[in-house]
């Protein structure tokens, strides 16, 4: 039986994009999983205004439905003092329908973000994602210490999900070690997925 898994970032710099398509990657190197890859829009200080329904370039922007009908979920955001972008929060305060409906319950979900310096709230990050996906109902997936890649890592990497250091200027690209753990990743989360889909 084979699973879609929703691969969902918001990234303003490409530095979590990069990360969503070595999580992609890690899905599918897994038999019978694919990778769903979507964005969400940025926001406006008005907040409310629509968002242009496609955008110019990259991956299409997610909807209700991608969330209902992934198998399960690789969430990422760049941080913002210590939490998710505020665009990401926008989308996942919208999600009052998936949560009354149980459309997300028992579904594993995994976590991934970008910061400019190493300690610039990575582990913060991870957690404030995961709360709303437990809210959902969703099951944590995380990184094992098996990862050797967790333990040598002098950038990125936590046990609470891959994790990259971009730098001041936003442009260090992934160490091996940070694109190991992001493939380690979404692998874990596809073997997760099909596992509890054939049980």
């Amino acid at each position: 039986m084979s699973v879609e898994i929703l691969v969902l970032y918001y990234s303003r710099y490409g530095n979590v994009a990069g990360m969503a398509r070595q999580v992609a990657h890690g899905i599918e190197l897994v038999a019978d999983a694919r990778a769903r890859i979507r964005t969400v829009a940025p926001v406006s200080d008005g907040l409310d205004r629509p968002a242009d329904p496609v955008p110019a370039s990259g991956p299409p922007y997610a909807t209700h439905a991608d969330l209902r009908e992934c198998a399960g979920l690789a969430l990422g955001s760049p941080t913002r003092f210590g939490n998710m972008a505020a665009p990401l929060k926008y989308f996942l305060d919208g999600t009052g329908d998936l949560w009354a409906s149980g459309a997300l319950i028992g579904k594993p979900a995994a976590v991934f973000t970008s910061t400019a310096s190493l300690h610039g709230g990575q582990e913060s990050t991870l957690l404030s994602m995961m709360l709303p996906l437990l809210h959902h109902g969703m099951l944590i997936v995380g990184l094992p210490y098996s990862e050797p890649d967790l333990v040598a890592t002098t950038a990125g990497g936590t046990p609470y999900g891959p994790s990259h250091t971009a730098g001041q200027n936003g442009d260090l690209p992934l160490t091996e070690q940070e694109r190991r753990l992001c493939i380690a990743q979404g692998r874990r989360l596809a073997e997760t997925c099909i596992a509890l889909n054939r049980s």
